[in-house]
């Protein structure tokens, strides 16, 4: 190998090094990585960057700004209700989101399905006490495998197909062929997780958002008439299990209903009163059907969607102090409404207008952005802080939000539109439709994520250009001693070593001519190992950058390198076993 080649292997072998044992954050050491090879001259400026005008790494892009529709509109709710419920354990909760990421990955481009997923997962996690870390890593695995199952679940299947068609003369395949064995290659990878993901997964549970000495705040709520929590129990609606959060009682016709039932039915007008820690109570006005159980807030300026909530602590000075909240005017004062309140962990009871208000009182207020800029140095408070940049959502945006999903999925089943282009669309018409602002769009892409996704191909050019990718494939597949079945296997070894460390569509633009050469040298048909090369390039379970899906979750579930390495490896292995020892049943050499 000439030194470019040897360099390569050496940036890639330490990248790997570093985000497999050291605390580095990923974007900086694969941004590392790729000046290395820019400056040593192993890339020109337009190949180590091009990575950055990528057709893939810009639809991530533009789906985390489509996905913030879902969010602001509580659209998400009506995913974590309507397809992933109320699971009863932790395996249970896995088999309700690998299954249905499963079959949406087969017909459509799994990217956009777990971008989607992902923060629904969040809110489902938080919702019902579940562990994230035991959920993402599932959900990137089950939408890679259910990916096999057409010819349109993943790009990579449309690439080896095309190269069957230019390079070799074949028909190709139909929509349904790969089914074979994409369909025992979904149910190995669900089952494997849900059996073995309990001891190979991280158990990262996060900190709980309610413990002792913790501020206590007690908030109202209204089910609203027309809302879809009319009739459920309150287990259905999802209000017993929020963390850190109890619900205390219910007044309904000017009856109290102490010590509430999970079996108890929802009814119109039912105020709800609730006690727990500040950001349990901001997740109650993410449901959908839940409204604050004061008039004051829609008598605020402006939209619910354009405000922010808000933590204040009462000075002794404020004017206030001995009235009660309604007598005060608190809206007509400070232009903000309290939707809870906590004072030194007493267990409140009342209605918050009744309350009287005291100096060092907490309240949780619902305001405009500039509420911080206008009382931040007030007298009247001790404290102002904005509360991790919640807002209320837009509930009333949620169903053109959806639509909005569903067109963007149709434009690019359909092949009207690629999926970039439909992603395109699909974000201006969420910002257009009012269903998420500029800022917010501006905000939502995850630049970390984006960053390691344009690196990683500039990384793979430089393999590739190198001649470092193709040494490492040629010296596998000569290995194999021209028996068809151990070239096979060595095959999707090399294959799926070359997703690990650069991207997919790559791996299997260079494993093919190997795979052709070795196939025409033995005299077989080429169709085994095109398939194996498909699946191969797709089972990218072993690394986070060796598939955008993998990315995607690495952030969001607070995983390290190493996670990825515990359950990935030994499923690829399991992957392997599946592939080579069907497909030549099926495909004969």
């Amino acid at each position: 190998m000439v030194w470019e080649a040897w360099l390569t292997l050496s940036v890639v072998a330490g990248c790997f090094a570093m985000m497999a044992f050291t605390w580095i954050s990923p974007d900086i050491i694969m941004s590392a990585g790729l000046t290395v090879l820019l400056v040593s001259g192993v890339l020109l400026p337009e190949e180590a960057l091009a990575g950055f005008a990528n057709q893939g790494m810009l639809t991530v892009a533009v789906l985390y700004i489509v996905v913030s529709g879902l969010t602001e509109t509580g659209a998400v709710g009506w995913i974590v209700q309507n397809i992933l419920g109320q699971p009863r354990t932790t395996r249970h909760a896995q088999a309700r989101l690998m299954a249905p990421a499963a079959v949406l990955s087969a017909f459509l481009n799994n990217t956009p399905v777990v971008a989607v997923f992902v923060p629904a997962v969040k809110e489902w996690a938080r919702r019902n006490n579940l562990n994230l870390s035991k959920l993402l890593i599932p959900l990137s695995y089950a939408s890679i495998a259910g990916g096999t199952c057409t010819l349109i679940g993943t790009s990579t299947n449309l690439v080896v197909n095309g190269l069957l068609v230019d390079e070799v003369g074949l028909p190709g395949l139909g929509m349904f062929d790969l089914a074979w064995i994409g369909l025992p290659i979904t149910v190995s990878v669900l089952l494997f997780v849900l059996l073995f993901s309990g001891r190979l997964l991280p158990d990262r549970q996060e900190p709980l958002v309610h413990s002792d000495g913790m501020r206590e705040y007690m908030a109202e709520m209204m089910v609203a008439e027309g809302s879809p929590l009319e009739g459920c129990t309150i287990e259905k609606a999802g209000l017993r299990s929020l963390p850190g959060l109890f619900l205390a009682e219910i007044e309904r016709d000017g009856a109290i209903l102490p010590a509430v039932a999970p079996r108890e039915r929802l009814e119109a007008n039912d105020r709800l009163i609730f006690v727990g820690a500040v950001e349990s109570v901001v997740d109650l006005h993410r449901i959908r059907g839940l409204l604050p159980a004061t008039d004051q807030v829609l008598k605020l300026e402006g939209a619910r969607k354009d405000r922010s909530f808000f933590e204040a602590v009462l000075s002794d000075t404020c004017p206030l102090v001995g009235k009660s909240v309604r007598d005060g005017r608190f809206r007509t004062r400070y232009h903000a409404v309290i939707i809870a309140l906590a004072r030194n962990g007493e267990r409140l009871q009342g209605k918050i207008g009744d309350m009287v208000l005291r100096a060092g009182d907490t309240l949780l207020l619902e305001a405009r952005p500039d509420f911080i800029d206008q009382q931040g140095r007030s007298r009247d408070f001790l404290l102002v802080s904005e509360v991790g940049g919640f807002h209320p959502p837009n509930h009333k945006g949620a169903p053109r939000a959806l639509a909005v999903i569903v067109g963007m999925v149709g434009l690019a089943a359909s092949g009207l539109l690629s999926m970039l282009e439909a992603a395109l669309v699909a974000a201006g018409l969420m910002i257009v439709l009012g269903c998420t602002s500029g800022r917010v769009a501006r905000q939502a892409p995850d630049w970390q994520v984006l960053v390691v996704i344009a690196t990683s191909f500039g990384v793979g050019a430089a393999l590739q250009k190198s001649g470092a990718a193709g040494v490492l494939a040629d010296g596998i597949i000569g290995l194999a001693g021209g028996n068809p079945w151990a070239t096979l296997v060595l095959v999707f070894t090399a294959t799926a070593l070359l997703t690990a460390i650069a991207t997919n569509n790559v791996a299997a633009v260079l494993a093919f001519p190997i795979a052709l050469s070795a196939a025409r040298h033995m005299n077989v048909d080429v169709m085994p190992f095109a398939i194996t090369i498909m699946v191969a390039a797709s089972a990218s379970f072993a690394t986070p950058i060796g598939y955008q899906t993998n990315l995607m979750v690495y952030n969001a579930g607070g995983y390290r390198f190493a996670d990825f390495v515990r359950i990935g490896m030994p499923l690829t292995l399991l992957v392997g076993l599946v592939t080579v020892g069907l497909v030549p049943l099926i495909w004969e050499f």
